[in-house]
């Protein structure tokens, strides 16, 4: 069931629901709402905060049960940390410890007070915006691959209505589209590569078109690609059963005529490193190796669920990289669409093989205005950033100041690595134009410089999202990521 979202105004104290929220920072230092439910509640939340049950520490949340002077059936009490610090990532937190305490609560609707709260430099359509986008994010649940299990006993949350004015409409409609796009590609990159194959993928894009006025879909299949001299490409996915697809998604949005923005996703659905084969442990992460055609599909969605007044291309090449007898092997030659030779160095630095194919196509399609691609490409962008920030690379420095304002804004945040012609001299080879890898040094970057030699003369940006797609560890989920960010950025564009 989809978490719904509303907009009400009504005072804390007075609202008739099964649970209202409020925040508490810590030294005893109510919200606004927490101190009206005080107040008509005669000092209850105080008495707590005297008595050390409640300590207003982040992520301390705590329910108190029909208190005497209260309308609603229960106050949840959310830490918010330290009020001097308090900033948008803090609130984001806030929002979502405030939706995962609900969810283990018996209670269909509720009633935030959290979009109240102050947060520096953001206005209450931000707030509403990050709140329902942490809720509908922290009752994410995957349920594709289980048995039907009987329903709980306990009924779920089912609606969560934000205090707010009309003017935080917008932000609100927002979130409903930006969160089906995250869902999108959850659910997509979630799904075992046994049952998400490059044909699956394909199938979902054109059924998402044909409920779609504006949208429509092509799909190749590897007797076109071969045709249009798709050789990078179609070499990786030459070792698997499962055929290679190249998906592209048009939305028309905008005027006739106007160039679209153009995005790139990554789309290997499983990455055994082909030939050279990666390491057992941990290997079954690599059914997250689409990550980056969920995220652009995923934006692509929510691009067209807020109506966005723009025309937009959604590319995803998608291929199965495994070892088998025709499968490509260290030390052959490719031909590129682009006409570029390629020394293969390592099979297992694959993504890039597939996307300078699939950019080199989707320049030379549509002629967009600005092509953005993202990928799980390199572990060294993992050991260079963490799991909190995606490696942005672009030539265009307005261009990446774009995207990297729209990662502040949605907190999808990204950081700018170096993407110089110092590091092109690591892709020299001997026997072709490029090798596929840099060597040790630089990994991430050396990947960037390898697709930047396929995107001469257009608008262009990198995103590596190998450390953000999906939370490490056997049940961690994908993460939807960068759909906010990419759909922030269309939506700056329109």
């Amino acid at each position: 069931m989809t978490l719904q979202f509303s907009l009400g105004a009504a005072a804390p104290e007075t609202v008739d629901s099964a649970c209202v929220v409020v925040g508490v920072y810590e030294h005893g230092v109510l919200s606004s709402a927490a101190a009206q439910v005080d107040a008509a509640a005669e000092g209850v939340i105080k008495r707590q905060l005297e008595s050390g049950d409640i300590s207003g520490k982040a992520g301390d949340c705590v329910v108190l049960f029909a208190p005497a002077g209260i309308a609603a059936k229960r106050v949840l009490v959310v830490g918010l940390g330290a009020q001097k610090s308090f900033d948008g990532a803090r609130f984001r937190k806030a929002c979502m410890d405030a939706a995962r305490a609900l969810a283990k609560l018996p209670v269909v609707e509720a009633v935030s007070y959290l979009t109240e709260l102050d947060v520096p430099g953001r206005d209450s359509a931000w707030r509403v915006r990050i709140a329902a986008l942490a809720a509908d994010y922290a009752a994410y649940r995957y349920t594709a691959t289980f048995k039907p299990r009987d329903k709980s006993p306990l009924p779920k949350l089912g609606t969560l209505t934000f205090a707010a004015g009309d003017d935080a409409q917008r932000g609100l409609e927002q979130a409903c589209a930006i969160a089906e796009g995250v869902r999108f590609a959850r659910d997509l990159a979630n799904l075992p590569p046994n049952i998400c194959n490059p044909i699956h993928i394909a199938e979902q894009a054109q059924a998402f078109a044909n409920g779609q006025a504006q949208v429509s879909c092509t799909v190749l299949d590897e007797v076109e690609m071969e045709k249009l001299g798709f050789g990078s490409l179609l070499a990786v996915a030459r070792g698997s059963v499962n055929k290679p697809r190249l998906i592209a998604l048009e939305y028309k949005g905008g005027s006739e005529g106007d160039k679209p923005y153009a995005l790139v996703g990554k789309g290997v659905t499983f990455d055994s490193g082909g030939i050279s084969l990666k390491p057992g442990a941990g290997m079954e992460e690599m059914k997250f190796d689409m990550g980056g055609a969920a995220g652009v599909l995923g934006a692509f969605v929510a691009a067209v669920k807020m109506g966005l007044k723009l025309n937009l291309v959604c590319v995803v090449p998608s291929v199965e990289n495994m070892p088998g007898g025709d499968s490509y092997r260290p030390s052959d030659v490719l031909t590129s669409l682009s006409g570029l030779t390629i020394e293969v160095l390592n099979t297992d630095a694959e993504g890039r093989l597939i996307l300078c194919d699939a950019l080199t196509w989707t320049a030379q399609q549509f002629k967009p205005q600005a092509m953005v691609d993202a990928a799980t490409l390199t572990g060294a962008c993992v050991v260079a950033l963490g799991k909190h920030a995606s490696g942005l690379m672009s030539k265009h420095d307005d261009l990446a100041a774009e995207l990297l304002a729209a990662g502040e804004e949605t907190l999808d945040r990204a950081w700018r690595l170096p993407l110089w012609d110092d590091y092109q001299s690591q892709l020299d080879s001997g026997f072709a134009d490029v090798a596929n890898i840099g060597g040790k040094s630089a990994g991430a970057v050396t990947a960037g410089c390898f697709l930047s030699r396929f995107t001469e003369g257009q608008r262009w940006a990198h995103l590596d999202i190998a450390g953000t797609a999906w939370d490490d560890g056997r049940k961690g989920l994908a993460t939807g990521r960068p759909v906010a960010l990419l759909a922030q950025w269309l939506l700056d564009r329109e």
